[in-house]
C-alpha cells in the first residue's frame, strides 16, 4: 500500500469520505471567533504549557528526556465505571494524563532517575510497577505494554542517540516534520497508522505531541526553535473529538451516537474510530485557517501566531476546565498504545 498520507492529508481524505462523522462549518466559525478573541487578548498562548504545575519547570537537556518519557507513556488513561488510576504528589491526587507526570515527579523525588534511558532500558518489571504504582484501587491500564515500549525506547536511545532524545532533535536540524519522521521511523511504538477506504493513513498523535511539547516547554527557543511547527496537526486522541462534539463542531450519526452512549469498545483502526480522529484533524485545520483570517484582519492582532498545536493545547485545557459539562458528550473508548 506504500507510504501513508501525512497527518494533514490523512485528515482531509478521511473527512471527505466519512460516513458517521461530519464537520459543522457554522459551529467551527463560532469557535474560531471565540479562539481569535482569546488569542488576541493574549489570554492563552505558548506560555500556558508551563503554567501547569506538573509540567517540567526547567529548560535544560534533562527536561527534554523527561518529556520523551512522558510522551512515550502518554496513552490510554481512561477508567471504567469511574475507577481511575491515580498518583498522589505533594498531598494531591492526580488522575488521567497528570497522573503520569505526578509519577515521574514522585520517582525523581525518591531519587529514581526515571528520565535516564540508561536506567529505564535496564529497569526490571518490579521497578517499573513500583514507578507506576497507583494510589487508588485501580491500576494503570496497559501496564505490560507501557513497560515494553519504554524499555524499547530506552534501548533505541542508547544504541542510536547517545542515550538522550536531545541527539534526535539535533539530527532534525530544528525541523518539526523531520523530527516527527525520525521518531516514527526509529521508535515503533509511535507508528500510529491505519487503513481507510483503501489508503494508508496516519495520525502520529504521540510523535507530534512530543515535538510540540518540546516546542512549548522551550517557548520556541533554543532546542525548541522549530522553524516549521505550523506544519504539524492537532494530536488525534479521544478527548479532542469529545470537546469538538460538545462545542458542535463535530456531528455524529445516530448509529455512532448510540455506540458512544453504550460505551462500545472500539478497536484501533475501526472505521468509526478512524473517522473520529481524522475528522478532528480536518476540523482543527479549518479552525486554524479561520482564526488566522480573523486575526490578520485586525492591525492589533495580525502578527499573532497560531498553529494546530496551540489550538489542541487550548481545547484540551478547555475540556479539563469544563469537564463536567463536556462529559455529557461521551468519548470513544479504545485501548491501544497510540493515544
Amino acid at each position: 500500500m506504500g507510504m501513508p498520507l501525512d497527518p494533514r492529508a490523512s485528515g482531509e481524505f478521511i473527512a471527505s469520505c466519512a460516513k458517521d462523522v461530519s464537520i459543522n462549518n457554522q459551529k467551527m466559525c463560532e469557535l474560531a471567533t471565540m479562539l481569535a478573541d482569546v488569542l488576541g487578548k493574549d489570554e492563552y498562548g505558548m506560555r500556558s504549557w508551563k503554567g501547569h504545575p506538573l509540567h517540567p519547570d526547567r529548560t535544560d537537556f534533562a527536561t527534554v528526556d523527561w518529556i520523551f518519557v512522558a510522551d512515550t507513556l502518554n496513552f490510554s488513561f481512561w477508567g471504567e465505571n469511574d475507577n481511575k488510576f491515580g498518583v498522589k504528589y505533594n498531598g494531591k491526587l492526580y488522575t488521567g494524563y497528570w497522573s503520569l507526570h505526578a509519577a515521574i515527579r514522585r520517582a525523581l523525588q525518591e531519587e529514581v532517575n526515571i528520565i535516564d534511558p540508561k536506567f529505564y532500558a535496564k529497569m526490571d518489571k518490579s521497578e517499573f510497577v513500583h514507578f507506576l504504582r497507583s494510589d487508588t484501587s485501580w491500576p494503570i491500564p496497559l501496564l505490560d505494554e507501557r513497560y515494553k515500549v519504554l524499555k524499547e525506547a530506552g534501548n533505541i536511545l542508547n544504541e542510536k542517540y547517545e542515550s538522550t532524545f536531545v541527539t534526535c532533535i539535533t539530527e532534525s536540524k530544528s525541523n518539526a516534520v523531520k523530527l516527527m519522521e525520525l521518531i516514527v521511523k526509529n521508535f515503533p511504538s509511535y507508528r500510529d497508522e491505519a487503513e481507510y477506504e483503501g489508503k494508508k493513513v496516519c495520525f502520529y498523535k504521540r510523535a507530534q505531541i512530543l515535538v510540540s511539547d518540546v516546542w512549548a516547554c522551550f517557548e520556541g527557543n533554543a532546542i525548541g526553535a522549530f522553524t516549521d511547527i505550523d506544519c504539524l496537526t492537532m494530536f488525534a486522541d479521544y478527548r479532542i473529538p469529545q470537546v469538538l462534539a460538545y462545542l458542535g463542531v463535530l456531528k455524529y450519526s445516530d448509529a455512532l451516537t448510540t455506540k458512544l452512549q453504550d460505551e462500545y469498545l472500539f478497536c484501533n483502526g475501526d472505521r468509526e474510530e478512524v473517522e473520529l480522529r481524522g475528522c478532528s484533524i480536518a476540523a482543527v485545520e479549518l479552525l486554524k485557517e479561520e482564526i488566522k483570517e480573523k486575526l490578520s484582519s485586525n492591525n492589533a492582532t495580525k502578527n499573532i501566531k497560531v498553529n494546530s498545536a496551540l489550538i489542541d493545547f487550548f481545547l484540551w485545557d478547555y475540556q479539563q476546565k469544563h469537564r463536567r459539562d463536556v462529559q455529557k458528550v461521551p468519548f470513544h473508548k479504545v485501548r491501544c498504545i497510540y493515544y
